[in-house]
C-alpha cells in the first residue's frame, strides 16, 4: 500500500490561493457536509472547538472521500499529543502560538522519528501506517507530513524571520485575533498597527520561501491578504455561517409578523 498523498502540502507549493473553511462543530457529520461544498481545505480545530483525538479521527474518516484537504490544529505543541494525532492519520498539523525558532524546532522533532526527532513508533496500531501496510513508513513519513506554525503574538512576529527559516516548518499561519489583542487592540485586527505586523509576518515568511496563510472571514480582508501573498486563506467559519444563516432566516419571518401586527392595530 502506498503512503497517502498529502494534497494540501502539494497545493501550497504553488502560487495559487487556496480557500478554506474553519470547522468547529466537532462532528464528523458536519465536517462531511462542509467537505462536500468543495473548499480547497478545512481546518479541524482542536484548540478552541470541543474536539478530542477520537472526534478528530472521526472527522478525518468522514472527509477522506472528498477533495477538501483536512488540516488539524492541535491545542498546543505537546509531543505526546502530536504523536497521537500523527498516528491517527493527521498529515497536515497546525500548532498555535509559536513564538520562537526553538519552539518551532521542538515541534519538528516531535513529528520525526529518531535519529531526527522523538516521535514514538506506533507500528501496527497506527492508522497513519495503514496498520503496517505502508512500506518504509518510518523512513519516509516526513515526506508526507506538513507542519504549519501559527504566529499570533507580538513576540511571535518579532521572531517570525527565524521561525519561518526553521527546516521542517512548511508554512506560517498568521492569527489576526490573538495578534490584535496582544498588541492592545482587542477585536480590532484592522487597526493599522496590527495590519503592519500582519504584513511583516507575511513578507518574512515569503522571503524564507515558505507558504503563508491566514483567517479572514471578511471578503475585503481575504482579498487584501491574497494580494499580499497569502496562498491559503480560511474565508469562513462553519459555526458562524450556520448562526448567521439561521438568524437571517428567522429575521425574515419575524419582520413579516411585526409588519402584520402593526397593520392590525386599532388607533
Amino acid at each position: 500500500m502506498e503512503m497517502p498523498f498529502n494534497s494540501f502540502k502539494a497545493a501550497i507549493a504553488s502560487k495559487l490561493t487556496r480557500y478554506g473553511l474553519w470547522a468547529g462543530f466537532a462532528s464528523g457529520y458536519a465536517a462531511e457536509i462542509a467537505a462536500s461544498s468543495d473548499y480547497d481545505w478545512m481546518l479541524i480545530d482542536g484548540e478552541h472547538a470541543p474536539n478530542t483525538v477520537p472526534t478528530i479521527l472521526n472527522q478525518l474518516q468522514a472527509v477522506a472521500p472528498y477533495r477538501t484537504a483536512p488540516v488539524v490544529r492541535s491545542v498546543n505543541g505537546d509531543p505526546s499529543l502530536i504523536k497521537q494525532l500523527l498516528d491517527i492519520g493527521v498529515q497536515t498539523l497546525m500548532v498555535p502560538m509559536v513564538e520562537t525558532a526553538e519552539q518551532a524546532r521542538s515541534i519538528v522533532r516531535a513529528m520525526r522519528y529518531p535519529p531526527y526527532g522523538i516521535r514514538g513508533v506506533g507500528g501496527g496500531l497506527a492508522r497513519a501506517t495503514r496498520w503496517d501496510s505502508v512500506p518504509d513508513y518510518l523512513s519516509t513519513a516526513h515526506q508526507s507530513l506538513c507542519l504549519i506554525v501559527q504566529v499570533e503574538s507580538r513576540l511571535g512576529v518579532e521572531n517570525v524571520e527565524e521561525i519561518a527559516a526553521v527546516e521542517g516548518v512548511d508554512a506560517v499561519f498568521v492569527g489576526p485575533a490573538d495578534l490584535s489583542i496582544g498588541l492592545g487592540y482587542p477585536g480590532n485586527p484592522s487597526h493599522p498597527e496590527v495590519q503592519t505586523q500582519i504584513r511583516r509576518a507575511i513578507d518574512a515568511t515569503i522571503s524564507a520561501g515558505k507558504a503563508v496563510g491566514i483567517l479572514a472571514p471578511h471578503e475585503e480582508d481575504a482579498r487584501r491578504y491574497a494580494e499580499w501573498g497569502c496562498t491559503f486563506i480560511a474565508v469562513g467559519i462553519d459555526i458562524s455561517l450556520f448562526r448567521q444563516a439561521a438568524a437571517t432566516n428567522l429575521a425574515r419571518y419575524r419582520s413579516t409578523n411585526t409588519k402584520a401586527s402593526e397593520s392590525s392595530r386599532t388607533y
